[in-house]
């Protein structure tokens, strides 16, 4: 039986943990050729032999950095079909706006905005002398509901992402290129986990929200990444895509 990306060639930043390298995973295994962008050169060369793909390290906050990744895979492998544009960051500093200095800010925001922009730049003029391809940018459920715990930067970062996607994705409708916007629930990786180890109070008061009573996993948002990267989801795009596990459709969860 055909892998639902037979043929395609997938570009993921932020692929060496978490939803990225679930995702790294599960594309492979559906057939698709994945170049991997992060700054983990080791395990970054590890994990692209597992899968048969390629690595490239990369800082997603420079341009050029971010051109020669997307170069790299037309150049390999024919082409770029699918950029799931994932890399960021959530550190401790960033915090309530009573406590989050400009430089914590101007960091997240050059890790999860600017970059999400540079890399739509570096991917559309491939898609567009295609005629076709799937963007996919990692907001958040934060992109459309407050948070319970504070994450000044973060939280204005993915809704600038939720924004920038659903303004390309109507903006290269007709051009058969398509651009979502997976918004995540909390999710079980090493970001959330390191934040259970930190402070497991702040931590706690995310699960109370989730109706389902867990966390996501990364492997389930790979799945929702698999679906809009693929020709199943071909009448979706400009779409505030939620994995959330309920969190942003609550009220009020029972205990």
């Amino acid at each position: 039986m055909a892998g639902r990306l037979d043929g395609k060639v997938a570009v993921i930043t932020g692929g060496c943990s978490g939803i990225g390298l679930a995702t790294v995973r599960r594309f492979a295994e559906e057939g698709a050729k994945v170049v991997i962008g992060d700054l983990d050169e080791a395990n970054g060369t590890r994990i692209a032999e597992e899968v048969g793909g390629t690595f490239v390290g990369v800082d997603v906050v420079s341009k050029e950095d971010v051109d020669a990744l997307f170069r790299t895979a037309k150049e390999t492998y024919g082409s770029v079909d699918i950029a799931f544009n994932n890399a960021g960051i959530s550190p401790p500093e960033d915090d309530s706006i009573l406590d989050t200095d400009l430089d914590a800010w101007r960091r997240v925001q050059e890790v999860n905005l600017t970059s999400v922009y540079l890399c739509c730049k570096a991917a559309l003029p491939y898609m567009l002398e295609q005629g076709k391809g799937s963007i996919i940018n990692t907001a958040s459920f934060v992109a459309v509901m407050g948070a319970a715990t504070s994450q000044i930067s973060y939280s204005a970062s993915k809704g600038g992402v939720l924004s920038m996607s659903r303004e390309l994705g109507v903006q290269f409708a007709r051009e058969g290129v398509r651009v979502n916007a997976l918004c995540p629930g909390p999710v079980n990786t090493p970001l959330l986990r390191e934040l259970f180890a930190k402070d497991e109070e702040r931590a706690a008061r995310r699960l109370v929200h989730v109706p389902m009573g867990r966390f996501g996993e990364p492997e389930e948002m790979a799945n929702a990444v698999l679906f809009l990267a693929s020709d199943e989801s071909s009448f979706i795009t400009a779409s505030t895509f939620l994995v959330d596990g309920g969190i942003s459709g609550a009220y009020v969860t029972p205990l």
